[in-house]
């Protein structure tokens, strides 16, 4: 299963990359697009649950490098919750190479 990395711009401008066991990642995020914080959540949430679905039907289990990640980032976003107008752009995917 190919699986993708996406590297996120935060709103203080640092960046990270995330990890998703699936394309699905680019079905929820458009490189170079800013999405409100708690936006930015639900989708990530989502592709996350779908990509663990994907890799459970493939495999019989889900990713637990996919949970750490987003487990992660909602650390990450947890520190500018209360920051009004907090948003967080993708720059862009890159495949993970085995």
């Amino acid at each position: 299963m190919p699986a993708m990395h996406y590297t996120i711009q935060w709103p203080d401008a640092s960046q990270s990359v995330a990890y998703s066991p699936s394309l699905v990642i680019e079905d929820f995020f458009t490189p170079g697009a800013d999405y409100p914080l708690d936006d930015f959540l639900r989708r990530v949430r989502e592709a996350t649950a779908v990509a663990n679905q994907r890799v459970q039907a493939k495999f019989g289990f889900v990713c637990s490098r996919a949970g750490d990640q987003l487990a992660d980032t909602e650390a990450r976003a947890a520190g500018f919750a209360g920051q009004p107008g907090a948003s967080v752009r993708i720059l862009g995917f890159a495949p993970v190479l085995s």
